[in-house]
């Protein structure tokens, strides 16, 4: 809601694609910074009480931003703000949900956690559109206060509260050196490496998002109009989540992550022929079905961290994806001013088709080596491919026969201000 509030608000203000795609992009590019310093928190502190205070946090932010006459400069500062906080709850919540969530349902568990977070996003962006329209962009920012304090209350009232996890020391780490403990931990291994760059490429996907609304008015369309764009690939990638997570096998889940990941991009590429609406909600829909490969990659990568850095690496990878996704919607807005959006959207297509077989091919190799990690089977010890995992961390595989548990994008497509 409060995505399209602010679409709508800036591109009707200045009419201009990149200034629209510079405010979109502010729900992303605070994470580069929030992410590697401040996700750590979730492994200092007790992981219960950090969702509930970054949540209140949270509500109050956008509850100034809802307020009449707050300045343009201030908007966005407080927008930084909220979106500051979301990595530490981001990853907080996933390093919480193995401990909640038995070993035999683990899995099914990320599947639907995923399934009612982009059903819910399209309602956020469907419904949104019509708050807008009928209550303004301020009134519209005051509904999603409403979110934060409701996130907050299930916390309390459903989750069960633990203690922080262990520290392999008395003396509590800095903040920046549990940064660069989970870059360490997401990037020391190839394949993990690997898995967070399948994530990243959600940094192409996600363009058409960030210039729905002058797409729309390329299309004559208005407010309405915006907020069905947005809310096409979350109902594609709804569709594909369902396949994935029905999937029996963790390595049936991750063996078609590479013609998956090169399916979230390619559809983008015929908006180089300006289809008419119907087809570009197809188009769209089909680029987020092939987006549901996050899942798989999701899964792998929590799973094969233990328990006392899983947050902090689960950080830096959400992080990552999601200043990818800032920079993505940047550089998207730029080419739109110059081509127009849907030039723009069909170049990032291609060159987020061009990235994915890339990494595909070397998923090819890295496919089987995963598929041992997660069974445990022996192998040989390689210094290339050496398992992070600690001694006490157990089976890599151990929530499922464990399957990896996010890019970033899984457990939360990334986004962040209107969902908690």
């Amino acid at each position: 809601m409060a995505q399209v509030a602010i679409a709508v608000l800036v591109y009707a203000k200045t009419g201009s694609a990149f200034l629209t795609a510079v405010a979109y992009a502010l729900t992303y590019l605070p994470l580069i910074a929030g992410g590697p310093l401040l996700s750590g928190l979730a492994d200092l502190f007790p992981r219960h009480r950090v969702m509930i205070t970054l949540d209140l946090t949270r509500a109050g932010l956008v509850a100034v931003m809802a307020l009449p006459h707050v300045p343009l400069a201030g908007l966005c500062t407080l927008l930084f703000g909220t979106v500051l906080l979301s990595p530490p709850f981001s990853a907080a919540r996933s390093a919480l949900l193995p401990d909640v969530l038995p070993p035999d349902k683990f899995v099914i568990g990320t599947a639907i956690g995923n399934m009612t977070f982009q059903i819910s996003q399209i309602a956020g962006f469907v419904l949104g559109a019509g708050a807008v329209a009928m209550l303004g962009p301020n009134r519209a920012l005051a509904l999603d206060v409403l979110s934060f304090c409701l996130s907050a209350t299930i916390i309390a009232r459903w989750v069960k509260p633990r203690p922080a996890p262990p520290r392999e020391t008395e003396a509590r780490p800095s903040l920046l050196a549990v940064a660069r403990d989970g870059t360490a931990l997401a990037f020391g291994n190839p394949v993990l490496r690997t898995l967070v760059f399948f994530g990243w490429l959600a940094g192409f996907a996600v363009v058409p998002e960030g210039l729905a609304a002058p797409y729309a008015h390329a299309l004559g369309g208005g407010p309405l109009t915006v907020g069905l764009l947005m809310a096409a690939m979350p109902a594609g990638t709804i569709v594909g989540t369902f396949a994935i997570g029905h999937l029996a096998r963790p390595s049936d889940r991750m063996r078609p992550m590479g013609w998956l990941a090169m399916l979230s991009c390619a559809p983008l590429v015929v908006s180089l022929l300006h289809p008419p609406f119907w087809l570009v909600l197809t188009l769209w829909g089909l680029a987020g079905a092939g987006g549901a490969y996050q899942l798989a990659a999701a899964a792998a990568f929590l799973q094969a961290l233990s328990a006392s850095g899983r947050a902090r690496a689960f950080g830096i990878a959400q992080s990552g994806l999601l200043a990818a996704q800032g920079l993505g919607i940047l550089a998207g807005g730029a080419l739109a001013q110059s081509l127009g959006p849907q030039a723009a959207v069909a170049l990032a297509g291609l060159l987020g088709l061009v990235l994915a077989a890339a990494l595909a091919t070397g998923w090819t190799r890295q496919h089987g080596e995963m598929i041992m990690t997660l069974s445990g089977a022996p192998r040989t010890p390689d210094a290339h491919t050496a398992d992070t995992r600690t001694p006490d961390a157990g089976p890599p595989d151990a929530h499922v026969p464990q399957a990896p548990a996010a890019a970033p994008h899984a457990t939360g497509a990334p986004r962040s201000l209107g969902t908690p």
